[in-house]
């Protein structure tokens, strides 16, 4: 599911048509570019921040298929189904405990924290990211986050140059 650059991310429509345009926000070219960044603050505002389930609920289920590259007894590492850099994996908490964004941890959450970082050290030593890689979480409309259960990007793989352009 690539698209090119010309490709224009539909607009939300007033019923709330928000799975296309988070689809669209997958499917966007490479992170950074202005059409990516684009469609992830379209996703981001068609998304409804809310504390119910998510597609990672369904994902952490097994209800929707997914390579799954680590899993342990609090945390699920999967590739990303449309991927923003040559190694991309999501990584998020098997239990959301109202962790639905970062601005949202309490002191309880601390271990879970931990847990996804330290999965991420994990994940880019397997992934044979020795030389680098980075971290990414979103949080809320305004930084772009689209599905509202915690969750890290794991990018590598190339060279991530920051700001774009």
């Amino acid at each position: 599911m690539s698209r090119s650059s010309g490709d224009q991310v539909p607009p939300a429509t007033a019923s709330g048509d928000r799975l296309a345009v988070i689809a669209s926000h997958l499917s966007s070219s490479r992170l950074g570019s202005p059409a990516s960044m684009a469609g992830e603050k379209d996703a981001a505002l068609a998304a409804e921040p809310v504390d119910g389930p998510t597609i990672f609920d369904k994902i952490i289920r097994k209800e929707i298929s997914s390579q799954v590259v680590y899993e342990d007894q609090k945390i699920l590492a999967f590739r990303d189904i449309s991927p923003q850099a040559p190694i991309h994996i999501i990584i998020i908490p098997k239990v959301k405990d109202g962790l639905s964004r970062l601005s949202k941890a309490e002191e309880r959450h601390v271990e879970v924290l931990g847990s996804l970082l330290y999965a991420a050290k994990i994940v880019a030593k397997q992934e044979g990211l020795e030389d680098g890689f980075r971290i990414v979480i979103n949080d809320g409309p305004k930084g772009c986050q689209s599905v509202y259960h915690l969750h890290v990007h794991l990018l590598g793989g190339r060279q991530m140059n920051w700001p774009p352009g």
